[in-house]
C-alpha cells in the first residue's frame, strides 16, 4: 500500500510504506519520505540515538534496500561481466563489497554480494534499486534469473552489545560468535528462518538480518525487548556512517565519480584489475596507474559550525573542491566532513577552508574513518 506525498504543484510523488511502518509510528518515530518510502528519521533524538548505538545496540529498519537473488548457468562469469568482483575467491558464507559501474567507470551504485548455495545474493541501495534491477536485467545474459525478494525485510542490529542481545534469540547449527566480519549464516529467530550477516553501516560490530516481511514486527519487538536495544532512525544512521568514513550513494558516489577518486580501489578485486572485462575497466586501470585529478578526503573543521553537502572548499582564493557529506560529530565533539578536492591538496595535514554562510571555516585534511571501526574479526 502507498499514499501520496505532494512535491510541487505540478509533481505528485508516490511514497510507499515498509512492513514496519505502523510499528515505527507506535514507537513514536518521526517519519519522513526517503528513497521512496516513509521512514523513521528519529525517535527520541538524533544525538541520543547516535550515542546509544556507540555504547549499546541500535535497531535500524533498512527494508528499503533491495534484496536480489541471482541464479542460472555460468552465473559467476555472467556477474563478473557487470561487476568488478573476483567471484572465484568468494566462498560460501562470505559477502563482499562491490560496485555497479557504467561504461565510463562512473558509479551507478555500491552494493554487497554474498555467496549462497547455487545463488548470489545482492543488497543494493534503496534509492537506486529499481534502476539497478533494470540495469542488471539488461546487461546479464537472458539465462540468468533475477528475483527481487520483495517479501523480505532487512533489519540492522548495530553496536558493541549487538552480539549479546542477538545471541539470546538466534539459534542455528553454529554460534553467532562463529560469524566474523563479512560472513553470514542461516539461523532461526522467533521461529522464523532468517539469514544473518555480520556487517553494517555504522563502523560498529553488528548484524544485518534478512527475514520474512510478515515476521518483521514480531522480531523487531522481540529484539527491542532486550535492555540493550533501542530503535534508531535515519538521522543517527547518517551521523554514524559519517564518523565511520563510509560513502553514501547519491552524495559521495554518483555516475560522475569513479571508484579510484573515491578511494574504493579495494572494490576492484586484484585479478579484475589485470584482466578487465567489466564496464569502465579501461578508465579505472588508467586511473590506478596514473592517479586522478581529484580525491575524496576527510576534513576536520575548526569551531562548532558544520559544513554540509555542496559547500565549496578553498586553498587560499582558489576553489579546489566540494563537500559531499558533513555534520557535527557527536562522538568527537567537532564538525567533520568528506569532500572531493584537487589531488595536490589531498595530503593528510593540508590546511584548507570551507565556505559556509559566506564565512570561511578553517579545515584540515585528516584520515578517515574519523572514529575507528570496531568490526568483529574473531577472538584473539
Amino acid at each position: 500500500m502507498s499514499d501520496i506525498d505532494t512535491g510541487t504543484d505540478d509533481e505528485v510523488i508516490e511514497v510507499g510504506t515498509l512492513p514496519l511502518d505502523a510499528w515505527h509510528r507506535a514507537q513514536g518515530a518521526r517519519m519522513v519520505p526517503f528513497a521512496g518510502y516513509h521512514m523513521p528519521i528519529q525517535y527520541e533524538g538524533i544525538v541520543a540515538e547516535h550515542e546509544w548505538t556507540r555504547t549499546s545496540v541500535g535497531l535500524f529498519d533498512v527494508s528499503h534496500m533491495g534484496q536480489l537473488l541471482l541464479s542460472g548457468p555460468d552465473l559467476d562469469a555472467a556477474v563478473e561481466g557487470v561487476l568488478p568482483i573476483d567471484l572465484s575467491t568468494l566462498k560460501l558464507g562470505q559477502q563482499r563489497y562491490s560496485l555497479l559501474l557504467d561504461d565510463e567507470g562512473g558509479v551507478l551504485d555500491d552494493l554487497m554480494v554474498s555467496r549462497w548455495p547455487e545463488h548470489l545474493y545482492l543488497v543494493v541501495n534503496g534509492a537506486t534499486k529499481w534502476d539497478d534491477i533494470g540495469h542488471l536485467r539488461e546487461h546479464l545474459p537472458d539465462e540468468i534469473t533475477l528475483n527481487h525478494l520483495e517479501d523480505r525485510a532487512l533489519l540492522a542490529l548495530q553496536g558493541p552489545k549487538a552480539a549479546d542481545a542477538l545471541a539470546r534469540h538466534a539459534t542455528g547449527e553454529y554460534s553467532l560468535s562463529d560469524l566474523t566480519f563479512m560472513k553470514f549464516g542461516r539461523f532461526t529467530l522467533a521461529g522464523h528462518e532468517v539469514t544473518i550477516a555480520r556487517a553494517g553501516y555504522t563502523g560498529e560490530d553488528g548484524f544485518e538480518i534478512s527475514l520474512p516481511a510478515d515476521a518483521a514486527e514480531e522480531i523487531a519487538t522481540l529484539l527491542c525487548g532486550e535492555p540493550e536495544v533501542k530503535p534508531i532512525g535515519l538521522g543517527a544512521r547518517d551521523s554514524l556512517r559519517l564518523e565511520a568514513g563510509l560513502p553514501l550513494y547519491g552524495h559521495d558516489l554518483s555516475p560522475e565519480t569513479s571508484p579510484i577518486e573515491a578511494g574504493l580501489v579495494f572494490g576492484i578485486n586484484k585479478r579484475r584489475r589485470t584482466e578487465g572485462g567489466y564496464p569502465g575497466a579501461e578508465r579505472i586501470n588508467r586511473e590506478i596507474a596514473e592517479g586522478t585529478a581529484r580525491k575524496w578526503v576527510g576534513l576536520r573543521l575548526e569551531g562548532r559550525m558544520p559544513a554540509r553537502e555542496g559547500a565549496e572548499v578553498f586553498a587560499g582564493d582558489t576553489r579546489v573542491g566540494t563537500v559531499t557529506s558533513g555534520g557535527f560529530s557527536p562522538s568527537l565533539g567537532y564538525p567533520i566532513a568528506m569532500a572531493y578536492v584537487a589531488a595536490e591538496h589531498a595530503a593528510t595535514g593540508t590546511a584548507l577552508e570551507i565556505e559556509v554562510r559566506n564565512k570561511r571555516l578553517a579545515a584540515t585534511v585528516v584520515q578517515a574513518p574519523f572514529v575507528p571501526h570496531r568490526y568483529y574479526r574473531g577472538s584473539k
